[in-house]
Formats: C-alpha cells, sequence, structure tokens
C-alpha cells in the first residue's frame, strides 16, 4: 500500500481506527487515505496508545473524534478535558477536531451517552457559546456530528436540521455529517431524511461518517456493529450530490470484521463519489 506521510491535505477515505487493525496501520499497510481516532482514547500521558498514535501518524493523517466535551450541557466546560486534548492535538497534528451536538454531563457526572438536545433558541445560545469558547481554547473551528435520537422534547421549536444549522452558522464551526444518524432519526421519528439533507447548508460539511445500525422493534438503533445499509447508502449518494467532495469514512465500533470487508465497504463509497460526481 502507499505511505501518506507527505499527503496530509489530500485525505478523502478513510476508516475509524480501531485495536483489531492496529498492526497493520501502524506498518502503513491499510489502504485508506486517512484515520479517525477516538479522542479520549488516546488522551493519555504515556504507554501502547500514544506508541500506536504516533506510529499511525507516520504514515496517515489523523482526525481526532470525542465522545465527551458535553457542547450542550449545563455543567461547566471541563478545563482539564480541554488540556489534555490541546496536548493530543499538539502531538496528533490533525486534519479535523470533532465532537457531538449533545450533553454527555451532568452535575459533575458522566453519563456516557450522547443524549439529545431541545431545538430550542434558549439551547442554541448555550451550545453556541460553549463552541465558541471551546475554539477559542483550542485556537481552531471544530466539527460538530448530528447525533442519533429515540425521544423528542415537546417544547423544540425547530427542527434537527435547523438546529444543526443555525448552531454552525452562530458559532462559526463546521458539521461532521453522520448519513446513518440522519436514517435513523427519521426513522425513528418520522421526518423526511432528505428533507434533513437539504437543509444542512453546504459550506459548513467538512467531514461524512457511514455506518451501519441494528433494528430493536420499532427503533432503529444506531450500534455501529452491522455494515452500512442499503438506506444509508441511498442518502450517500444524494449528499455527494449536494455537498460534493467530503472526507468521507466508515465507522464500526463493535461486531468489527476483518479489516478485508471494511475495506470493501470503502470502496463501495468511493465507487459511490466517483459515480455520482461523474453524472
Amino acid at each position: 500500500m502507499s505511505n501518506h506521510s507527505n499527503k496530509r491535505a489530500a485525505a478523502e477515505f478513510g476508516l475509524g481506527l480501531r485495536p483489531p487493525f492496529y498492526h497493520e496501520a501502524i506498518h502503513g499497510k491499510v489502504d485508506v487515505d486517512w484515520f479517525e481516532i477516538i479522542s479520549e482514547n488516546f488522551m493519555v500521558d504515556g504507554g501502547k496508545p500514544l506508541a500506536v498514535l504516533d506510529a499511525v501518524g507516520e504514515h496517515y493523517p489523523l482526525a481526532l473524534h470525542g465522545v465527551s466535551m458535553n457542547l450542550g450541557g449545563s455543567d461547566p466546560l471541563d478545563r482539564n478535558y480541554l488540556d489534555s486534548l490541546k496536548t493530543l492535538i499538539k502531538r496528533a497534528r490533525p486534519v479535523r477536531v470533532s465532537d457531538h451536538l449533545c450533553w454527555t454531563r451532568q452535575g459533575g457526572h458522566h453519563l456516557h451517552d450522547l443524549l439529545p438536545l431541545p431545538y430550542t433558541d434558549e439551547a442554541v445560545n448555550n451550545t453556541v457559546t460553549r463552541i465558541q469558547q471551546v475554539q477559542h481554547e483550542l485556537q481552531q473551528q471544530i466539527l460538530i456530528e448530528n447525533v442519533s435520537s429515540y425521544a423528542e422534547f415537546t417544547h423544540s421549536t425547530m427542527h434537527e436540521w435547523e438546529f444543526l444549522t443555525t448552531v454552525a452558522n452562530q458559532a462559526d464551526c463546521f458539521i461532521l455529517l453522520d448519513i446513518n444518524n440522519i436514517i435513523v432519526s427519521a426513522h425513528n421519528h418520522g421526518f423526511d431524511a432528505n428533507k434533513y439533507l437539504t437543509g444542512v447548508p453546504v459550506d459548513r460539511v467538512k467531514q461524512i461518517h457511514l455506518a451501519g445500525h441494528s433494528i430493536s422493534g420499532p427503533l432503529y438503533i444506531d450500534t455501529h456493529d452491522h455494515p452500512v445499509s442499503d438506506p444509508v447508502w441511498e442518502l450517500y449518494a444524494k449528499a455527494v450530490a449536494r455537498f460534493g467532495t467530503v472526507a468521507t469514512m466508515i465507522e464500526r465500533d463493535d461486531a468489527i470484521p476483518p479489516l478485508s470487508e471494511l475495506l470493501s465497504e470503502l470502496d463501495i463509497a468511493r465507487q459511490v463519489h466517483a459515480q455520482v460526481l461523474a453524472a
């Protein structure tokens, strides 16, 4: 495979870096343009995680993806967390830094879940202020990801895509658009996934996630333990038509198959991208 150490500006199709294929990745033997790492797994003082980070970073551009920044929460932002993240950014030199548009902490307790927000002006103002604080602290723009959800707030005053757009525009941050999460939430809440896609501003979307989900009774569940589904591929094609060339990756967190299967899925993304742009 190829060495990508001098191609940080050309990152296009990637995978989430996971332990089953650390060995191949640290030797530059995975045919991807970039890897995304879960920030919290590498926010440590030393040991194997940082050795892996350094080795993989020799061959591939890296993107950092956090799960506990608590951008929509009411607890004060965690200063220790941000300091650790800044240290990781200095070491990894990431092409992008992202987290989720949600809340994850309350009363000092981490809830270990990505909890949806009410889509209100008050929530917009709170989240925008916090994102601006984070961006000032990190000295760079971040990406915010739309999460999947299984319940709605009755006092929301706007659609999810309107909330996402308003927050991104007012905070002057970018969007990590998770296509699977749109499909999951559209099914669970009965909205039109296409309408969501067309409601998101083209100039804000800088990365796309593709993943699989599970079905539990009437709900779709964002489990990241299945191959990308046909509805997600179909919506991804429409996303390429709308947003053009955007860094895209396959996100698999459980029931991880052989690396060859993930690379085959990534080839589908390449094919969809090429076909849509050619058309």
